[in-house]
């Protein structure tokens, strides 16, 4: 996590737990830093006009006016729907976390009343799974961003694990499955490997040549590509 990302995801923190505090400790092991380093990004936070509020000792920690934090969504009731329908689609994937998170921001930033109604509407919405899908790895969803070679282990339909270096491309989601897209090193071609079969990933730090994707490199049997931005 980036300083900056680790500094909205402590305004989130405080907002959702507001007016409850929270110790720099507390803080410390939920974000896996230093006491001193949340001390440093709380200042931080303040001195940009953030309204957090410190108070001393052993039960004081920090807390913050959640009605400042962050400015309102926009976002009708439906819309809102839609989004968390569409983020809660994505528990299994590489994205699980972002989703997450992202599904909290959501929440914040809406009046109480309308959360109170999309939760009665989400509340009405199940997701049909296997009892044993397992999620993708989470490095997964920092593949395409981090620009990195990965060092996997991947096991196929039959079991048969074998490792490999792969060169992220792309993603496909398919149904409840995401597959990343790589260059496969092993075997010298495109191949898309699917999230819950990758058991083990490994940035190498080595930036991988440019290539392209073409849907025909990908030999699909059947269905039809569609573009994320495609409105």
């Amino acid at each position: 996590m980036t300083r900056t990302d680790r500094l909205y995801a402590l305004v989130e923190e405080l907002r959702a737990a507001a007016p409850a505090r929270r110790s720099a400790s507390w803080l410390a092991g939920r974000f896996e830093v230093s006491v001193r380093t949340i001390e440093r990004d709380i200042s931080a936070l303040q001195a940009s006009g953030v309204p957090i509020w410190a108070d001393a000792g052993r039960t004081g920690g920090y807390t913050i006016d959640a009605r400042h934090s962050l400015p309102p969504l926009g976002l009708t009731v439906d819309e809102a729907f839609a989004v968390m329908v569409g983020l809660g689609q994505l528990a299994t994937s590489p994205f699980q976390d972002a989703a997450r998170s992202a599904a909290r921001k959501v929440r914040a930033v809406m009046p109480d009343e309308d959360v109170r109604r999309i939760t009665a509407l989400t509340d009405r919405v199940h997701l049909l799974e296997d009892d044993d899908r397992a999620g993708a790895p989470r490095l997964l969803a920092d593949a395409l961003r981090s620009r990195s070679v990965l060092r996997i282990r991947y096991a196929d339909a039959g079991g048969a694990e074998t490792a490999r270096e792969i060169e992220p491309l792309g993603y496909i989601g398919k149904g409840l499955d995401w597959y990343l897209v790589a260059w496969c090193r092993l075997r010298g071609g495109v191949r898309a490997f699917r999230g819950d079969r990758v058991l083990a990933v490994e940035p190498t730090g080595e930036r991988p040549p440019a290539r392209a994707i073409r849907a025909e490199d990908l030999e699909i049997p059947y269905g039809r590509l569609r573009p994320l931005s495609a409105e």
